[in-house]
């Protein structure tokens, strides 16, 4: 089936790393049309190296060094090697083969069309931007200093950085490669729609990952006050809305596309999203700490519904 959905538009090696470091994504990433299936994987093979980076288990200047390395190539400006001191660190076998292929997948962008090299430079740049923020915002916490974010604009910025970004990036590569056999929506609101779509996913990893964040020193939600539980409980139920309204325009976002496929593609992430949130809503601090997950036999389920145009 996979043979099938990817055809030769993918290589086997890069279908297999997807499925290797991706879940839900690779099932959207499967039904994309081979107009936009390059560009869309390279995309995310790339960011996925980039957070790889960021997310090593070693001092924030090692880090930001070898991002600040990683975009210069991505520009074809300097060599694409991890340095070992944090390629050693790499413990997920998946991740440990993306840095191993980190070179391959640099020198086959510059095979895609020059337009859609520049989208996927573009978005990646920008991820990694969010990334370095990361870095540098949340330094100095730690198990017994949690940091927080200062406003919801901060809070804005950032899901923009990191995922809605992405929302923008495959509205354009969608008009871009397909114009309007993508969609006949006006494309300014639609590249709107993705990138609150985009931000509101982020939003459901923020609020489902809070006790683990916490324990990094991290609070992505801006509260006065990351020890004051009360308040952060209160900021967590706002922002549960917010995602789901969301996760909403996904839906909206979704119907505007011409294909099936297409319609598919990008509801099946926010149909995830909202089966996510529906688990949060009532949970405790202890249930988000054991972990709140889509089993990977309902989403399947869901992907079924998304067939059927059920997304509601």
């Amino acid at each position: 089936m996979c043979r099938w959905l990817f055809g030769r538009v993918i290589p086997t090696a890069t279908e297999q790393l997807l499925k290797e470091v991706s879940r839900s994504f690779y099932l959207s990433l499967r039904l994309l049309p081979a107009m936009m299936r390059r560009a869309a994987a390279h995309g995310y093979l790339l960011a996925r190296a980039s957070d790889t980076i960021a997310d090593v288990a070693a001092p924030a200047e090692i880090r930001l060094s070898a991002l600040d390395s990683f975009v210069a190539a991505l520009d074809g400006n300097a060599p694409t090697a991890v340095p070992d001191a944090l390629a050693c660190r790499i413990s997920h076998p998946g991740e440990v083969r993306l840095i191993e292929l980190l070179p391959d997948l640099l020198r086959d962008l510059s095979k895609l069309p020059a337009t859609e090299a520049a989208l996927v430079r573009e978005v990646v740049t920008i991820i990694t931007g969010g990334q370095r923020f990361d870095i540098t915002r949340f330094e100095g916490g730690g198990n017994a200093k949690v940091v927080a974010l200062a406003d919801d604009a901060e809070l804005d910025d950032y899901t923009w950085r990191v995922a809605g970004c992405v929302g923008a990036f495959w509205t354009d590569l969608g008009f871009l490669t397909m114009g309007e056999r993508f969609s006949r929506a006006e494309p300014t609101t639609l590249r709107r729609l993705g990138i609150d779509f985009g931000k509101g996913l982020q939003l459901v990893n923020i609020l489902r990952d809070l006790p683990e964040d916490f324990a990094r020193g991290r609070c992505y939600l801006p509260v006065a006050d990351p020890a004051d539980s009360a308040a952060v409980m209160q900021a967590r139920e706002r922002f549960l809305g917010l995602a789901a309204t969301r996760m909403d325009e996904g839906i909206v976002y979704a119907r505007s596309l011409e294909s099936k496929r297409l319609r598919v593609s990008a509801a099946l992430p926010a149909m995830i999203g909202r089966e996510t949130i529906a688990l949060m809503k009532d949970a405790s601090w202890e249930t988000l700490e054991a972990g709140v997950k889509i089993p990977r036999s309902r989403v399947y389920q869901l992907l079924l519904r998304a067939f059927a145009g059920r997304f509601g």
